[in-house]
């Protein structure tokens, strides 16, 4: 399974770098936030503009793309 983990991206760079990973890989994927809700809300941005469902883990910072 890939993961892409956003500790150390800056805010501004979020949109590009989730946009990117999630259009050049097949699910199941991983995305690690953290527990910054503005990440969360960036990450979160970025799914639901691409029609991509996802959901919550059990752990808090990952966001699964399955």
């Amino acid at each position: 399974m890939k993961k892409l983990d956003l500790h150390g991206i800056k805010h501004e760079d979020v949109d590009r770098v989730v946009e990117n990973f999630v259009l050049l890989n097949e699910p199941p994927i991983d995305i690690i936030t953290g527990n910054s809700q503005k990440m969360q809300e960036l990450v979160l941005d970025v799914l639901n503009r691409n029609g991509i469902d996802w959901e919550r883990w059990a752990m808090d910072g990952v966001i699964k793309i399955l």
